[in-house]
């Protein structure tokens, strides 16, 4: 299919495999679509139509400078939703990813959407305010984006294996650093910080489809406590499946289950 143009002219890079019931996957910050390629694979096979974007900035879409906020990248979203007619279509989105949902149905509802999968939430709210005692301090995220200024392929390279765990292969490991390391770090630093400022509270409060929230007690990147587990509590539809020792990157680590957990909650909802 062509790529999908955004309001402001940006090109978006998309795919529409097979037929049957619509998932489109959302990925994380820094990565293109093909974080989710396992799971394209197992649900094209199982019968399932797979929809899925590379976000401004990543992959296979156009540049852009900006555009980088929540309601931006949730318009992007609806346009792709809208481009392939999607119906009751079960969205699946990780990290950032997640939060894009939640922006995307709090501005445009869920008329399209039948239920939403978030795997590894970023979401409610990281940083920590007056009314959010339990978040990060800001100054530990903007000596993140410090380092990442003067050398990302680096930090990459040293924080790419909590992403995984040990019996994960070296190659894997370095396919993933490559695609993080092919992401502008202007992008980088733009996305990790709409990750950080933007308060999901009211999004996750608005939603009225089920939604499996999947988290891993290992997953350092969005600790489960200040993640998952307030996410859960603020959306009203929500069931939360935590696996035991699985990191951030659990799709790769863990797919097995989260097939399976997936296809079981598409069958009940």
């Amino acid at each position: 299919m062509p790529a999908i143009t955004a309001a402001d002219g940006t090109e978006l890079f998309t795919k529409d495999w097979g037929h049957g019931p619509a998932m489109l996957f959302v990925h994380s910050a820094a990565v293109s679509n093909d974080i989710w390629q396992y799971q394209h694979a197992h649900f094209l096979e199982a019968g399932y139509r797979v929809v899925a974007f590379d976000r401004r900035g990543h992959g296979r879409s156009g540049p852009a400078a900006t555009g980088y906020d929540a309601d931006t990248l949730a318009d992007d979203l609806a346009r792709v939703i809208e481009a392939h007619n999607l119906e009751a279509a079960t969205l699946v989105g990780h990290s950032m990813g997640c939060g894009e949902i939640m922006r995307y149905l709090a501005r445009y509802g869920a008329a399209r959407v039948a239920r939403i999968i978030l795997v590894g939430t970023t979401t409610p709210f990281l940083l920590q305010t007056e009314d959010n005692p339990d978040g990060i301090d800001r100054p530990v995220f903007e000596s993140l984006r410090s380092g990442w200024r003067r050398d990302y392929p680096r930090w990459v390279a040293e924080n790419a294996r909590p992403f995984f765990v040990p019996a994960t292969s070296q190659a894997l490991l370095e396919w993933a650093v490559g695609n993080i390391c092919a992401t502008p770090v202007s992008v980088a630093i733009a996305c990790n910080r709409t990750v950080t400022d933007t308060d999901y509270r009211a999004d996750c409060r608005a939603i009225s489809v089920p939604t499996l929230i999947v988290h891993g007690t290992h997953d350092v990147s969005a600790p489960l406590d200040l993640t998952a587990r307030p996410t859960a509590t603020l959306i009203a539809k929500s069931r939360l499946a935590i696996y035991e020792g699985a990191p951030h990157g659990l799709m790769f680590t863990h797919m097995d289950r989260l097939h399976a957990d997936m296809e079981e909650f598409i069958a009940a909802t």
